[in-house]
Parts: C-alpha cells; structure tokens; sequence
C-alpha cells in the first residue's frame, strides 16, 4: 500500500452564473427562478472555501468553468449567422433554449464525474468517466468539455485514466459522483465504492419515482464500475429511495455523504437500508476500523429539513488526529431542528466531532451546496505530483483568481442579460485568460476556432 490523500477539486463559478429554473426535480432551482444572481459572489464564495480547506491542511485544487452561452450546441440546433446575430435569434425565438444554454451549472463538479482510485482498479490507475447528465439538456452539453479540462488537471497517462461519458440515452443516465461515494479505512487501500441509483432501466418491475425524474440508472453505475476495472467485491449498488426523490432529493448526495469508515444518512434515504448496511459490512471485510452507520432519524430531521437545509449535501472530511470535519452550508445553521441534531451529533461516539459552517448562499439558491461543489480524487504523493501544478490551491493562485474574478465578473445577472453580446464577449476573455492562469491550453471551442 502506498500512503494517499483524498483531494478536492471544486469547480469555480463561471461568468454567467444565473437563476433560470432549469432543474426540475430541484426545489431551490425552482423556487429561485428568474431572481437577479450574482456571479462575482458566488465565484468568491466558492473560492473562499476552497481557500480555508487550503489553510486546513487539505489538498484542493480547480477545476474551469465552461463557456457559456455555448454557441457551438446553438449553432447545431440551427441557428446560423455571427455569434451576435445566433444570440439574438434565439432569444427572439427561442429564450429558453438560450437560457439552457448560458447556465453554469458545470460548477457543481459532483456531477462531472466518477473517479476511482488507483486503489481500487484493476490496471492501477485512477479512472475518470465524465457523467453523461443526459436527464438535463442544459447539462447533457456539458460532458465534451468536461473531459477535455480533466484531461488537461489529470494529464499523466500512466497514472490517469479518462473514458468517454456512457451513451447520451436515459437508459444509461450518469449524474456522477453525486451518487457515488467510496469507503476504506486508509485512502491508500482498496476500498468499497458505493454506486446510489434511482432506478433500472431495463427492469421496470423495480420501483421508481412518480413525480420527480430518477436521473441516474443502476445500468450507468454498473457499465462504470466495469469500465474502471472494479473488482465484484469493490463496488456496492444500492437504490435510492423513489419517495425521497420525490420529494425534492434529486442526488443521494442531497441524502446521503460518506467518508473514509463513515456512512452519515438520513433514515429515508435508501430503499433498503438494512440491505445496504449488509451489503457494505460484506465488502468491507476485515479491515481494521471499524465500519460507522450514522443515520439520521426523521423524527429528529425530516426528509423537507434535508432538503431545506442541505445537511447531507456536505463535504466529510478526515483529519489528521482520525477525526473529522462536517463542511456545511449557512442554511444548515438556519434551521433549528438541523442545527440541534449536528450539536448532539459532534458528542456522540463516532468520528465526526466538528461542524464548519460556510456562506455558499448563491450556490445554495440554485440548489448546490458544499457537496455539489467539490469532485474528491484520491491519490498517492506521486499521482498528486502528476497533477497539473498550476490547479492547486495555493496563496498565489487564491490571490490571482480572487484578482481575475473581480476583473471580468459581473455582480447582477438577470436572465434577459443572457442575450447580450458584451456578455458573450466578457465571458470568453475571462476563460482565455483563466486557461492560461491554470495552464490548460485550449479546451474551448472558441480558442481552437
């Protein structure tokens, strides 16, 4: 075994972050619809976070924002024209294709791929497969670009694998790490990674929800965990409860978040939970700590105060005395019933003994917290030194984005300013200078024109 860390790499809000409405399934999302954001905050907040996991001692690196509005997906939908008049005919007729096409939704970096690590696969390498999120058309355009700024953070061949995203078909819905989490009891070590899905495609006898979309298949985790080289005992597949999907919970990581020998879920989340507790005691075998199932009762924390709150949508992080950190957002706080639980939480016998509360209010109002931020990678100090430097989180690089954000960004966004030009054109002189910051070359479509 060779020693490890698990590292974090958060996606930093792109220019045109906005509240469109997109997300059906997403209760904030809608319920924020057409309110005025503000990308400048939202950029800083999220690399204030990154900055203070920084200070703590944590790896964290960045990952890019896309170009948005994507001319490209407009253009291939028949829009035709320079890129001023392809704007302004599709919000003449079509603004909600134009919207779909300006989010910023690539910054929640939880759906942008699974990652296994070199623990774990067959041949010894890491493994990344960008999510195909075809349920969402102003996602499913995402996964292209993905692979490429991946590819560009994890360059080395030898120790990095990248796959194609799976087939763009509901069949093979991929949301991504949101519904994935890994177990081990040293991040050096194979582990048990646990693949959470909403439904089989193939096997309509299986329940599902009714009201809200199941976006991400048991037939996507399994093609996955094949295509990563993961031994039978390695990977566990568990549903997700359809009721908790209806109900607003449209990733496990809205329910669920797992570290290390640590499972922290709320009562409803799964559809057998006994099941899933047996299943994971069996993988997990004999390893040397003990295996923790901290679950939520929903006497205590209903399934709305999950939604509400984003409790489970936290990072859990391990420290280095063997405890660890609960990364929350403000919201958790906010809430009288959440916040008494984590009090009583931290005095319990387990390892999770301190609770961070972080303000991602411009994420948290599109319906992403400190979870949907972040991708975890974990990796030996060879793989980190393969990772492309000038992505980890450092005071100069801190400095430097602080900089370019306060430079390029806008500070109120409204969905009609998606159809001007400027915006456009402030947008992709951001990124050209970012992929230079971050030393990515040319991963968008406009710089290889």
């Amino acid at each position: 075994m060779k020693p490890a860390i698990e590292a974090n790499f958060d996606g930093l809000v792109g220019p045109t972050h906005n509240y469109s409405g997109l997300s059906y399934g997403n209760v904030a999302s809608s319920l924020n619809s057409a309110k005025p954001s503000n990308p400048k905050a939202a950029a800083l907040q999220g690399l204030t976070k990154m900055k203070a996991l920084t200070d703590m001692g944590f790896v964290q690196g960045v990952l890019a924002p896309h170009e948005r509005p994507h001319i490209p997906t407009l253009r291939a939908l028949g829009f035709t024209g320079t890129d001023q008049q392809v704007l302004a005919e599709a919000v003449s007729k079509a603004p909600k294709l134009l919207a779909a096409v300006s989010s910023a939704s690539c910054m929640w970096t939880a759906n942008a791929a699974t990652v296994s690590p070199s623990a774990d696969t067959k041949d010894g390498r890491v493994h990344f497969t960008p999510a195909n999120l075809v349920n969402k058309f102003h996602r499913s355009i995402e996964h292209t670009v993905t692979g490429r700024i991946l590819q560009a953070t994890f360059p080395d061949q030898a120790r990095f694998a990248h796959h194609p995203a799976l087939p763009s078909v509901d069949h093979f819905g991929d949301e991504g790490a949101a519904n994935h989490t890994r177990f081990c009891s040293d991040y050096g070590k194979p582990g048990v990674e646990l693949f959470v899905y909403g439904m089989s495609a193939f096997n309509t006898a299986m329940a599902r929800p009714q009201r809200f979309p199941a976006r991400h298949t048991l037939e996507a985790s399994q093609a996955v965990a094949r295509n990563h080289g993961l031994s039978d005992h390695g990977a566990v597949f568990v549903q997700q409860h359809p009721d908790v999907i209806d109900a607003g919970v449209f990733h496990n990581d809205v329910i669920a978040v797992g570290n290390g020998n640590v499972h922290f879920y709320h009562e409803k989340a799964f559809l057998d939970t006994a099941q899933m507790q047996a299943d994971l005691r069996q993988a997990w075998g004999d390893q040397e700590k003990t295996l923790y199932f901290v679950e939520v009762p929903n006497n205590e924390v209903s399934v709305e105060d999950c939604v509400q709150s984003y409790l489970f949508n936290s990072q859990l992080l391990s420290k280095t005395d063997g405890t660890m950190t609960l990364i929350v957002p403000g919201e958790v706080q906010q809430n009288e019933r959440v916040w008494s639980y984590l009090q009583k939480l931290i005095q319990q016998d387990t390892p999770i003994k301190e609770v961070q509360v972080f303000d991602l209010k411009q994420s948290m109002s599109n319906g992403g917290g400190p979870a949907c931020l972040r991708l975890r990678v974990a990796m030996t100090a060879e793989e980190v030194a393969a990772v492309n430097p000038a992505t980890l989180m450092n005071d100069a690089l801190y400095n430097s984005l602080t900089s370019w954000v306060e430079k390029h960004y806008r500070d109120r966004l409204v969905e009609a300013d998606l159809a001007d030009p400027s915006l456009l054109m402030e947008s992709r002189q951001a990124l050209d200078e970012l992929t230079q910051i971050l030393r990515l070359g040319s991963v968008y479509e406009f710089q290889q024109a």
